[in-house]
């Protein structure tokens, strides 16, 4: 644990997945003193958690907290309830309207979380890891969501209202394909195995290969030139 604390403090927020990684390693090479968060809530890729522990190993960070929730209560999706998540789409398929796997206003519970924190430790900055590229259309990962959020944590804080402490939301994947997110990785030296994305995995552990999830990340190693060291089922 680094207990030189001569850098700016900055949450992020991890999924275990590979765009969340990416994120912290960017978050790590700009030389924040980082403090992880992620959550149990419900779903049904609980693997992801396991994943963040791996990947908190592989990095330098100050703490992670892992916070119970259950999503699963209010239903309506299929990463939290017995729903098919949809398989092979297409990327137009994917792109074309919010599908089954969006989970009821996620990424504002967890950055409503991230800012209590960030208030606490006094910290500048929370990173997410957002993508308005090659994603699944979730309305919680577009620029318009990020920048109200952004506004509002001014409004909502002491430290906002008081000292006029603004909360940075960072979003260094937003406008990136998944291929360039990749790349962006590997040049930071992430150990992509360490890490899972997959939103239906099997019992033994291995990614489906047939969920959004793979389809979008599979295509961007592809792109990438590069191979991904997951197993997939298929």
């Amino acid at each position: 644990m680094n207990k030189n604390h001569k850098f700016k403090k900055a949450i992020v927020l991890l999924s275990g997945g590979l765009d969340s990684t990416t994120v912290l390693a960017i978050a790590r090479s700009e030389k924040y003193d980082i403090y992880c968060l992620s959550f149990n809530y419900g779903q049904r890729h609980i693997a992801e958690l396991t994943a963040s522990k791996k990947v908190v190993k592989a990095f330098d960070v100050e703490n992670h907290l892992i916070i119970d929730i259950d999503l699963s209560v209010f239903g309506n999706s299929a990463l939290t309830q017995n729903i098919k998540v949809p398989k092979n789409r297409t990327k137009s398929e994917i792109n074309n309207k919010i599908p089954v796997t969006y989970v009821p206003a996620r990424n504002t519970i967890f950055l409503s979380y991230a800012i209590a924190w960030a208030e606490v430790l006094d910290a500048s900055d929370i990173f997410i890891g957002v993508n308005a590229i090659d994603y699944s259309g979730y309305p919680d990962c577009r620029p318009e969501f990020i920048n109200a959020f952004e506004h509002m944590a001014s409004l909502a804080t002491k430290k906002g209202v008081e000292e006029k402490h603004k909360i940075k939301i960072q979003t260094p994947l937003i406008n990136l394909s998944k291929a360039e997110i990749i790349k962006k990785g590997i040049e930071l030296k992430v150990d992509y195995s360490l890490t899972h994305s997959c939103y239906d995995p099997l019992y033994d552990g291995k990614a489906c290969g047939s969920c959004d999830s793979c389809i979008l990340r599979k295509n961007g190693f592809t792109k990438a030139g590069t191979k991904d060291p997951v197993l997939y089922a298929t």
